[in-house]
């Protein structure tokens, strides 16, 4: 899997992704990353990237052609071609999206739909956006964490990567580790437990997990996360096919 980055601060992303599940994975081989900078793609001597927006309002916009740019030249080293940045109308077919606070709310679904792309671009915005233009012309979707706006799109892209390069097969040591986790069957995780048995102050491991009977404890278990998901996101439930 390739996944090509549009960012500002380019070393904030690939300084992140050396580390933990993601980073193993990429020694791995599993996935590779390439960031791009519109910086780069800037006119000299200011490399300047954002303006201020027409109508007024506080706060300056992403422009157009060196967003643009960047764009072109990750769907390119996507698509294996070349890194150098071709013009609009050549650059190859590579699906693109723009973490945006505008965008569907990014879930498990998604991320299982994204990894099954073998090529995509994630676009970070800055400021209070981009030019309305360049989404038209160069992103396929839009894709949001929630509802809160954060300073730029890098850290919901780092979220982004990290749920999908952890579905990756082989990218975990337990294969089973991606399946039994919250959110993969439309609800939470059931609580989990380890050594030792008790705790100084007298709180144990529940007797079910240590009876060795499988049965009662997977019982156990989805008992506790519908509990669990009742409690905190009921929302859930109302979609779930698990029950």
């Amino acid at each position: 899997m390739r996944i090509g980055l549009v960012s500002l601060f380019p070393e904030l992303l690939s300084d992140a992704l050396k580390w933990g599940v993601i980073g193993r994975a990429a020694e791995r081989g599993l996935w590779q990353s390439q960031t791009f900078s519109p910086r780069d793609f800037a006119p000299l001597p200011y490399r300047k990237v954002d303006d201020r927006p027409y109508g007024g309002g506080p706060g300056m916009v992403m422009l157009h052609e060196p967003l643009s740019a960047a764009i072109c030249a990750a769907k390119s080293w996507c698509g294996a071609q070349s890194q150098v940045a071709p013009d609009a109308q050549s650059a190859p077919k590579v699906h693109t999206v723009l973490l945006s606070p505008s965008g569907a709310r990014f879930d498990q679904a998604a991320a299982r739909r994204l990894g099954s792309i073998e090529h995509f671009v994630l676009v970070c915005g800055r400021y209070e956006g981009i030019d309305a233009r360049t989404v038209e012309s160069e992103i396929s979707e839009e894709l949001s964490l929630g509802d809160f706006v954060l300073s730029g799109g890098e850290f919901a892209a780092l979220a982004v990567i990290d749920a999908i390069v952890r579905l990756l097969p082989g990218a975990l040591g337990d294969a089973q580790s991606a399946v039994q986790e919250s959110f993969s069957f439309g609800m939470l995780d059931h609580p989990h437990y380890t050594r030792p048995e008790s705790l100084a102050d007298g709180r144990a491991v529940p007797p079910v997990l240590l009876s060795g009977d499988h049965q009662k404890v997977e019982r156990w278990r989805r008992e506790q996360a519908l509990t669990l998901t009742f409690r905190s996101r009921p929302d859930l439930l109302a979609t779930t096919s698990h029950l």
